[in-house]
């Protein structure tokens, strides 16, 4: 599928990659469908940012991380509700994302860790859920991804 973004310009995407998000993202409820974007190359190191691409609108992409890049023990208690249209999950097929907000000022760098992005990776349906921990909407990570860079020599 050939999709139009605003970030990536034309892309092409295979259906078999399209994540289906029944009711959107928080405050989005009509974008259902999406693709991951990112850079293979960066996709195991400590702070790589991805691009969930909205295929119902070009204009719309949200950055995201997987949270444990961040926050190591990060363990959310999900409903079972709301993980139920989700299908058979297991730690080989969930995938969990956070939105990512990077402010003016770097420092305040931060990710969301109480509505992350549940995906069963076998079917590519997901949910956008707050959790119920009493996780930030704004966990500030820029000393963490900074304090991670220069362990690895970078």
């Amino acid at each position: 599928m050939k999709a139009d973004s605003r970030i990536f310009g034309q892309i092409e995407i295979e259906d078999d990659k399209i994540i289906t998000l029944e009711k959107g993202m928080i405050g989005f409820p009509d974008l259902n469908h999406f693709a991951l974007i990112y850079d293979e190359e960066k996709e195991k190191k400590y702070n790589s940012i991805m691009w969930l691409q909205s295929m119902d609108d070009p204009d719309i992409a949200f950055p995201v991380m997987m949270p444990h890049i961040v926050k190591e023990d990060y363990n959310p208690n999900v409903s079972e509700e709301m993980i139920a249209p989700l299908g058979k999950l297991t730690p080989e097929n969930t995938y969990i994302l956070v939105t990512v907000t990077v402010p003016k000022n770097i420092e305040d760098f931060s990710v969301n860790l109480k509505a992350p992005v549940v995906i069963n990776m076998d079917n590519r349906k997901g949910v956008q859920m707050i959790v119920e921990d009493d996780y930030p909407v704004k966990y500030k990570v820029y000393d963490v991804l900074k304090a991670k860079k220069e362990k690895a020599g970078e």
